[in-house]
């Protein structure tokens, strides 16, 4: 990343722990107020990336930060018997684990706090490994992209959702308005975080987004690299193989 960003400037702790911190501020308002921010578009863009996984007949799937768990819910539809949802968080996952247990999931998905550089699973344990909105909040990129890729099966599919930085006129304009100015107004005024929906924007605008992202994970060695930009190019849906 060309400049690191941190959820509260002034804070002493790592990235890790003020991403942590944050996310377990803003856990019980952060679905609906991603409705809100998002216009309801993520929820289309989780069932393409189902969508993606469904052809491939994972068996076993990591969904790393997975939050308040929508994606891991929405993988149950891929047919997978066993799916982890793992983040940082335990707010996060409090609220996921709700979720899980109200929809009678609990025997397929498993909700559990973990950190995505320091996975504790063996080599090849998941046919498949999802991040959806998560791997620009990861500290050092390069280091949870390894991780993923060691858990990987031979063969599995890593799938990443993630926003991206539109490339042409007017989506270009339009989307930094609203990131820079609109997007954390709305955050502040319905999360008592007063930094974080700032944070999410400024992070999504240095991350690193298409062919740039794509050659990232080359260099971890994952082949078969290509990215499906989404709405615009707001997000993009990133897919590669082991």
């Amino acid at each position: 990343m060309a400049k690191k960003v941190t959820p509260y400037s002034d804070s002493e702790l790592g990235k890790k722990a003020q991403v942590t911190k944050m996310f377990d501020t803003i856990s019980t308002n952060y679905d609906g107020l991603n409705r809100v921010i998002s216009f309801g578009i993520d929820i289309k863009w989780r069932k393409r990336v189902v969508q993606l996984l469904k052809r491939k007949n994972p068996a076993s799937i990591l969904d790393i930060a997975t939050g308040t768990g929508d994606l891991a819910i929405n993988l149950t539809q891929t047919g997978a018997k066993r799916i982890v949802g793992l983040d940082i968080s335990p707010g996060m996952l409090e609220v996921g684990k709700k979720k899980v247990h109200d929809k009678n999931m609990d025997q397929v998905i498993e909700m559990v706090v973990g950190d995505s550089e320091n996975l504790v699973y063996e080599d090849e344990s998941f046919d498949a490994v999802t991040v959806a909105f998560g791997v620009r909040n990861f500290e050092t990129l390069e280091k949870g992209l390894a991780e993923i890729y060691r858990v990987l099966n031979k063969n599995g599919t890593f799938v990443v959702l993630e926003t991206s930085v539109p490339t042409k006129t007017p989506y270009k304009q339009g989307y930094r308005l609203y990131t820079k100015y609109i997007l954390p107004l709305i955050g502040r005024a319905f999360s008592k975080d007063r930094s974080a929906y700032s944070y999410l924007s400024e992070s999504a605008a240095v991350f690193p987004h298409g062919e740039e992202f794509n050659n990232i994970l080359r260099k971890i060695g994952f082949i078969e690299v290509e990215n499906k930009p989404q709405t615009f190019g707001v997000a993009s849906i990133y897919v590669a193989t082991k």
